[in-house]
């Protein structure tokens, strides 16, 4: 199983198990374990309400695509540790990271 920590808007974390088979994106799996995350677009990275905050991982987690980049750039709490979540494939080498909503509700 892959264990993350997902932290809520208001500070509250609770963990998450993923099978480690799964082809699934971050958004994906918070949506099928009712954290309220809008993910608008569907997936799209068009919208930007499935935005993240990467709280610990692999360093390689922290840098997000060119495209998610010209997103990431049009909110104002974008920061260096932004993702969006339907960019982030879950992956065995996830296993162990925080991550903390940022999207609108």
């Amino acid at each position: 199983m892959i264990n993350l920590t997902i932290e809520d808007r208001n500070g509250s974390r609770r963990p998450v198990e993923i099978p480690e088979d799964i082809s699934l994106s971050l958004m994906e799996v918070l949506k099928a374990t009712d954290h309220h995350i809008l993910a608008t677009c569907g997936g799209m990275a068009l919208c930007a309400t499935c935005h993240v905050q990467v709280v610990e991982g692999p360093e390689k987690y922290f840098h997000p695509s060119d495209q998610e980049l010209d997103l990431l750039d049009t909110l104002p709490d974008a920061a260096h540790d932004s993702r969006l979540a339907c960019q982030l494939r879950i992956s065995e080498d996830m296993d162990g990271m925080v991550f903390r909503i940022l999207g609108e509700e």
